[in-house]
């Protein structure tokens, strides 16, 4: 004789699943922004290609982030209430919101191989680990006051941005040490290209954080950046 069904089963018809598949319903430019991007099927050239293209899009962001109009124009950062930026300086800022941190790293170990090439010998490792703590450690210090300050930005993004800022001072410390085995490496000169690469990194970043703090508090957030960046430029000019 068959035993009885148990109460809790369903004879009355076929069986439905316990979660229905909704996909499909929704619109298909939600879907698409939505979608995560799999690099389970991809080749790994193709993968790393793209994270490269992606970093040298940022690279190119914080190189060319002036207005030919207004050249010095980080300094109105200060000034206004509300920042308005210009298409370029949204250009720059769309780049750098989307965060990742290879980037920074090779810019960080790129500067410090180059500064403790030109230390002396015995000097090498110890250039190349404070390099490396006085990127990390400074820009973590400037994450960490700016949000004190009011900044609702992600930690990690604001370290990305200020990571990335670094590649002008980072070009200058190349040029400098290029040119002091020539009869360019003089003190003059790289005072120059210091001042350049550190105009050009307290750009964009000084951009990015002001759309973040509020006037009143824009100065006291600020200041830690110029600070940082002029540590960064002590050590090139030092080494």
């Amino acid at each position: 004789m068959p035993s009885a069904a148990p109460t809790w089963a369903n004879t009355s018809g076929p069986s439905r699943p316990a979660v229905e598949d909704h996909r499909g319903t929704s619109d298909g430019g939600t879907d698409e922004l939505l979608a995560p991007v799999s690099t389970l099927d991809e080749p790994v050239k193709e993968t790393i290609m793209r994270d490269v293209r992606a970093v040298g899009a940022k690279l190119r962001a914080v190189l060319i982030p002036l207005d030919r109009n207004s050249p010095f124009g980080y300094v109105g950062v200060l000034q206004e209430e509300n920042v308005e930026a210009s298409e370029g300086q949204r250009n720059v800022l769309n780049q750098l919101r989307d965060w990742d941190l290879w980037g920074p790293l090779f810019i960080c170990l790129s500067l410090a191989v180059i500064l403790s090439l030109r230390a002396p010998t015995k000097q090498t490792s110890h250039v190349f680990t404070t390099v490396f703590v006085v990127m990390w450690m400074g820009s973590l210090v400037v994450t960490i006051n700016a949000q004190l300050l009011g900044a609702n930005m992600s930690i990690f993004q604001s370290l990305c941005v200020l990571g990335y800022c670094v590649f002008p001072l980072t070009v200058s410390a190349l040029m400098i040490a290029l040119l002091r085995v020539t009869w360019f490496g003089t003190l003059w000169l790289d005072l120059i290209w210091l001042a350049i690469g550190f105009l050009w990194a307290t750009r964009v970043s000084s951009i990015f954080v002001g759309q973040f703090v509020k006037r009143e508090r824009r100065l006291l957030a600020l200041y830690p950046v110029f600070f940082f960046y002029l540590i960064l430029g002590w050590l090139i000019l030092l080494f």
